[in-house]
């Protein structure tokens, strides 16, 4: 290829493209096929650069790279095109990390499961963050490590061999046989790993699912400064900000929010920080309950990237098990943790709890008195010692408001850490970083997660503290203000079509501060048996969407997220936010999220039009 011409079309591109790309974390699923995601996006694209075309219009019809940011978007596709192209790579074997150090885990990972050998090479100084020996005595990695002046002495190995180099140009790597994987560190704006040789081609998948789930992609602004820097072959240009004067006014008002007294922790995403959480309890119980099983105990059907992270934890740690939780519809959250906890004392076992409140999708809140007494019960184990009290991992994105932790709060004397999505109510939508805070009992978890979340990198940008700056401050006025109009749309639902059935907090829940903009519809069905009842209802769901994002197109979305700064998302969780969960615990029901700055009454007529239709 034309490296020059190549590189011309991208710096018209980058001039070109759509605000969406840079500013966007939630994209529309109606444009966007899961099976060719990057492929799609990136193969249009190419259509666009043979015919030299780069204009806006063009641009904007590109369908969805990815459904998420956290799992790529345009800038970081078109990054690791060029680089690809660059390095006369196929577009496939170039993946950019916003952590400097997942990628080389992403790798490690599948040795481990595939028993396979691995030696870490690198010139200059390994990442500071970087801690050989956390990563084998917790993560299970098997390596070796290896300082080197230059490539070319790097002979074969009985496995895979792993170069990291630093560099301030995104620019071509000189590339040698012997060497299977470049990673190459940009210091704040990530890495980008290169896919070298063939056989190393069945890396890909594997490599992207670690980005999918316990990282993500370069950011958009990251990506736009290597973008700059690849097409003019020139020295990273870094904006300058406040960035100590951001992350102090975020930590300051994470603290006001949750009225937790221990210091908040900031990741580039909600599965960032989930991540985190979960590699630093294990870290601890290794240290304190050294010998003893641990058990995450997971909902079947909650979030698909929480349910698919912990089992993907599970898989790589010898002594860690997945237990089910069964929380919604039929089952009492309460009920469901005091059987499995009674089960795990008489094993010894160290429990570690992961649980939605409210749930996701049906936005139910367990008993919360009888939450603390089960979670606070002593047990004892088969030999009649004291059980391990457990850890309570509390996902609060869909109410990060409600106070759970500060002194004399409902669950400030169980060890209970919560965490919230950024990409949510506190970002309104403009990045992905998620936090954590722990109450009292949990200082010296909070200081292992913390350590956890530096080893991989995973702290929240720059900008994302910047964004977070800016929108915590208003988020409980915007939680109020969308509650208010989810509850008159609920309420017109009742009216107008009684036989669908709400999932949605009661007027008294509401009262003690549990306010979500999230409803779930589970709509009126027929048929002469339970397949057509099904098959009805679910193309009921698609037609509901359809008309909602085709009637009102600038404030209806079909996406996954919420608490969005305008307008209304609609989407099927168990086609987008259950998405790896297994099939018979999905939910084939509609969930809306609405906002406070949104055209109500147009919605309600539309869903008027909705219902004389059926």
């Amino acid at each position: 290829m034309n490296n020059n011409k190549m590189l011309n079309y991208i710096k018209e591109v980058v001039a070109n493209m759509p605000a969406g790309w840079l500013n966007i974390t939630t994209h529309r699923l109606d444009i966007y096929d899961e099976s060719q995601a990057k492929t799609q996006f990136l193969k249009e694209l190419e259509t666009l650069y043979s015919n030299s075309n780069a204009q806006l219009s063009a641009l904007k019809d590109l369908p969805t790279a990815y459904d998420y940011i956290r799992l790529g978007h345009p800038l970081s596709c078109v990054l690791e095109w060029g680089v690809a192209q660059l390095n006369d790579l196929k577009w496939e074997n170039a993946i950019s990390f916003s952590s400097n150090t997942v990628p080389v885990l992403s790798i490690l990972r599948k040795n481990l499961l595939e028993h396979k050998n691995t030696q870490i090479l690198y010139s200059g100084s390994l990442p500071a963050c970087f801690d050989g020996k956390v990563l084998k005595d917790i993560y299970g990695y098997q390596f070796e490590l290896k300082q080197i002046d230059n490539q070319e002495q790097v002979t074969a190995f009985d496995g895979t061999t792993i170069y990291l180099t630093k560099n301030e140009i995104v620019s071509a790597t000189h590339r040698t046989a012997n060497i299977d994987f470049y990673i190459t560190l940009y210091d704040d704006l990530g890495s980008i790993l290169l896919v070298n040789g063939l056989s190393n081609e069945t890396y890909i998948s594997d490599i992207q699912h670690v980005r999918r789930r316990e990282t993500i992609a370069m950011t958009p602004a990251n990506c736009l400064t290597a973008l700059h820097s690849l097409v003019d072959q020139s020295k990273i240009v870094r904006s300058n900000t406040n960035f100590q004067q951001n992350k102090t006014a975020v930590l300051e008002a994470i603290t006001k929010i949750t009225g937790s007294a221990t210091k908040p922790l900031v990741a580039s995403s909600g599965l960032s920080i989930q991540y985190a959480i979960l590699m630093g309890l294990i870290d601890d119980a290794v240290q304190k309950h050294p010998g003893k099983a641990i058990k995450i105990i997971v909902p079947p059907n909650c979030y698909g990237g929480t349910n698919d992270q912990a089992r993907r934890v599970a898989a790589c740690i010898e002594n860690v098990e997945i237990v089910d939780l069964l929380v919604d519809g039929d089952n009492d959250m309460v009920q469901s943790i005091n059987t499995v906890l009674a089960q795990i004392a008489i094993e010894d076992a160290v429990p570690y709890i992961i649980a939605e409140i409210p749930t996701n999708p049906r936005v139910e809140v367990p008993n919360l008195i009888e939450l603390k007494n089960v979670l606070s019960a002593e047990r004892k184990t088969a030999s009649g010692a004291f059980a391990v009290d457990p850890v309570f991992i509390l996902d609060q994105t869909f109410c990060p408001n409600v106070h759970f932790l500060g002194e004399n709060e409902i669950l400030s004397s169980v060890r209970t850490i919560s965490f919230a999505s950024g990409s949510k109510f506190p970002s309104g939508g403009q990045c992905t970083a998620g936090y954590c805070v722990g109450n009292t009992k949990t200082k010296g978890l909070m200081a292992e997660i913390e350590n956890h979340l530096m080893l991989c990198d995973n702290e929240a940008t720059e900008l994302q503290y910047e964004i977070l700056a800016k929108q915590l401050p208003s988020m409980n006025q915007r939680i109020a203000d969308a509650y208010k109009n989810t509850r008159e749309f609920v309420n017109f639902i009742h009216t107008v079509l009684p036989a669908a059935k709400i999932n949605f907090v009661s007027d008294e829940l509401a009262e003690q501060g549990f306010t979500p903009s999230v409803f779930s519809l589970d709509l009126p069905t027929k048929g002469a048996n339970d397949a057509e009842k099904e098959d009805y209802k679910r193309a009921l769901n698609l037609k509901l969407i359809h008309l909602m994002i085709t009637e009102i197109p600038d404030e209806s979305k079909f996406c996954v997220s919420y608490g969005q700064l305008k307008g209304c998302y609609w989407t099927i969780p168990a086609t987008s936010t259950q998405g790896t969960t297994k099939e018979c615990d999905k939910d084939y029901i509609v969930r809306a999220a609405l906002s406070g700055n949104m055209d109500l009454e147009l919605h309600k007529r539309i869903f008027s039009k909705f219902v004389e239709s059926i």
